[in-house]
């Protein structure tokens, strides 16, 4: 028997960073994962641990970075917890960096912009994911669990129809849908937080302002237009399930229904998935 893979590190690391600039301050939240591969086989296969760092150990890596860098975004963040890991540890082949953004929003009192307090943003998780090995890095960003619909200007028709088929066709129906977002980049931005916004309006302005003849259609154009917005992007993969509004039948009860009830499910749902690149 031989040991094919190994890798551990912590998990669910969950950071506050105040950056304070005078009265105003800005708060980044982030829960962290960080796993390590390297030279400890003999942790794993001989009950020798010589070689291994604790994995409370990379949670303070995580902390003191925090500390030592307040005002980063998440993908620089990742990546300084990354270079520190393989810094300090030199056992060590790759680090990578996971962080899943908890987003604030600042709060506005009498329509001024507060300056040290947020409300919650419930829609969506943004991520950055730094794989930093001693040759090279691969940098990604993206967008859990965005959910978003419009309740017109979209269809599914013309497709293969046999006798398994029951969907009828439709030119006019809601289009629903709880994203999973990850694009990969090829050049750091001037600004990352700047280019993920952009990266977030090029996608909806995609779906809300043409016909949508699937979801599919709607993917791959959306993606399209998250490259021609940000050049840095080489990548753009989107995985979304067709949250489902079903028509309701009032006909029992003599009435019609004019696209204005629906019934809410989504399972089971549709998952349709593309990678866009240039």
């Amino acid at each position: 028997m031989t040991l094919l893979h190994k890798t551990y590190g912590k998990g669910r690391v969950r950071v506050m960073r105040v950056h304070r600039d005078g009265d105003r301050h800005e708060v980044r939240e982030l829960t962290v994962k960080a796993m390590l591969t390297g030279a400890f086989d003999r942790t794993f296969t001989h009950a020798d641990n010589s070689a291994t760092v604790s994995t409370d150990t990379i949670k303070n890596v995580v902390y003191i970075v925090a500390r030592e860098c307040p005002a980063l975004p998440a993908e620089a963040f990742c990546r300084a917890v990354a270079q520190r890991l393989l810094d300090s540890y030199p056992q060590m082949e790759t680090a990578t960096v996971t962080g899943h953004e908890t987003r604030w929003n600042r709060l506005a009192v009498d329509g001024a912009a507060h300056p040290h307090t947020f409300t919650l943003d419930g829609n969506g998780q943004p991520f950055a994911r730094v794989a930093l090995s001693r040759s090279g890095a691969v940098v990604e960003s993206g967008l859990s669990g965005f959910t978003f619909l419009k309740s017109t200007e979209s269809g599914w028709a013309d497709y293969v129809k046999d006798p398994y088929t029951t969907i009828p066709e439709t030119h006019d129906r809601i289009a629903a849908t709880s994203m999973e977002a990850t694009w990969a980049w090829s050049a750091e931005p001037a600004d990352y937080e700047a280019a993920n916004t952009r990266i977030l309006d090029a996608l909806l302005r995609v779906f809300s302002g043409s016909y949508s003849h699937s979801l599919q259609d709607s993917l791959y154009r959306m993606g399209m237009a998250a490259l021609e917005a940000v050049p840095e992007i080489a990548t753009i993969t989107l995985a979304c399930p067709n949250k489902h509004y079903l028509l309701a039948n009032l006909s029992p009860f003599g009435l019609d229904n004019p696209n204005q009830v629906f019934i809410a499910t989504d399972e089971p749902h549709g998952q349709i998935e593309c990678t866009v690149g240039r």
